[in-house]
């Protein structure tokens, strides 16, 4: 038994704090406050076959740090996760990864849509948390750009009562715009290459098939006030309709390239200040349901390329609860909002089981972000001053004091 004396509950009253493990720990909890722990459903660590850019090893440090001791990671990795014997070796690496860190970080595992694959999509409906459903190219080649492709899988998911996630960017319109576009190749084009239009037409489709086929939608990387609007719609209709935003919509718009250059540039992109506004106003009237970090690392050398060349992406995991802490700080969210956006409707959307794993934080520990746990070695929010942090994460009852390292190696 771990017990964490003198805790605070997110209502302020103080209390001990129990959580069942085999080994018996006091710990002085006084000034922390317990919450559960993040549940993070967007993340891509790299495995298999990009590993140079992230792994479990490291992901599971990131994400222990980021009070977070659940993930659900997407299938575009080399090769995607798009068949049941691509799955098996996937978890095979995974396990084994998490087995050398000892760090027994909880995970689930979206399946890949793929038209020639779309008959692998039953045989795995047990093992997966979902389908991820590409509508426009991002990292990878897992593209589902054809109405009758997007019909098939969204009937067929149906029909096997599986969750659909879909990146809601329209393939053919990314294309017209770079067919069309004539300005300068800078980092700031990313926004206008894939605008508010590209991301609403893909969402309003995406609805669309879940109306008529009655398939539960889960709309990662919310973006944009028009897209709040359209999922807002499918919510007073009744439709299964769930939507994400992640920490880099909330917490940057499209002034972060000066700054950022293609460390900012992400899919889909960073959008007007005033978006961000809207997100947190929707994340309040419980519009969006949940935040995924879009945990996306790739290496400096990678986001230093020129536009065109730059791959789309950032790590956030290890951050992303500080973020929130620190928003609640300024007024922007209440710690039950928090709460609610980090675990407790994901267990609601997913049909997580219960558990025990907490996060203590403290509320009034002010820290600059100076270093990352990630393969990658950067991170957006470097120099940021933050206030709100993890100090302990407790994870299948056993205790990560983050003062320390995490995990072997």
């Amino acid at each position: 038994m771990i017990i964490f004396q003198g805790a605070r509950t997110m209502f302020g009253e103080q209390t001990d704090v129990r959580v069942e493990s085999d080994s018996d720990q006091v710990i002085d909890a006084r000034g922390l406050t317990v919450m559960p722990a993040v549940i993070d459903p967007h993340v891509h660590f790299r495995t298999p076959g990009l590993e140079y850019k992230e792994d479990w090893r490291t992901g599971a440090k990131a994400a222990i740090r980021g009070g977070c001791t659940l993930v659900f990671d997407m299938p575009n990795t080399r090769p995607p996760t798009f068949t049941a014997a691509l799955l098996a070796e996937k978890k095979a690496l995974i396990d084994s990864q998490l087995d050398e860190t000892g760090i027994p970080l909880r995970y689930d595992l979206f399946f890949g849509a793929d038209k020639q694959h779309l008959n692998e999509i039953p045989l795995v409906r047990d093992q997966v948390i979902g389908i991820k459903v590409f509508m426009g190219c991002s990292t990878g080649n897992l593209v589902m750009d054809d109405d009758e492709s997007l019909h098939a899988v969204f009937s067929l998911a149906a029909r096997e009562k599986m969750l659909v996630a879909v990146h809601a960017e329209d393939e053919h319109l990314i294309q017209e715009r770079k067919a069309n576009y004539k300005g300068p190749m800078r980092y700031e084009a990313h926004s206008l290459l894939r605008d508010v239009e590209v991301a609403t037409t893909a969402v309003a489709k995406a609805i669309a098939l879940s109306r008529r086929y009655g398939t539960r939608l889960y709309v990662l990387h919310i973006s944009s006030a028009e897209e709040v609007e359209l999922i807002r719609a499918a919510k007073q209709e009744g439709l299964p309709v769930f939507a994400e935003t992640t920490p880099h919509h909330l917490f940057f718009d499209d002034s972060a390239y000066a700054s950022l250059g293609g460390k900012a540039v992400v899919n889909p992109p960073l959008r007007h200040g005033k978006n961000r506004e809207i997100l947190f106003s929707a994340i309040r009237e419980k519009v969006i349901d949940t935040i995924g970090s879009d945990h996306a690392p790739h290496t400096l050398e990678e986001k230093s390329r020129a536009y065109g060349e730059c791959p789309s992406g950032m790590p956030g995991i290890e951050f992303m609860l500080p973020l929130l802490l620190n928003a609640r700080h300024e007024g922007l969210l209440s710690l039950e909002e928090i709460v609610s956006l980090t675990s407790q409707r994901a267990r609601r959307i997913f049909n997580i089981p219960s558990y025990d794993d907490v996060v203590l934080v403290d509320l009034e520990k002010r820290e600059t972000v100076t270093r990352t746990e990630s393969k990658c070695a950067w991170t957006p929010y470097q120099g940021l001053s933050l206030c709100g942090w993890p100090v302990y994460t407790v994870l299948k009852g056993r205790c990560f004091n983050l003062r320390d390292r995490v995990g072997n190696g």
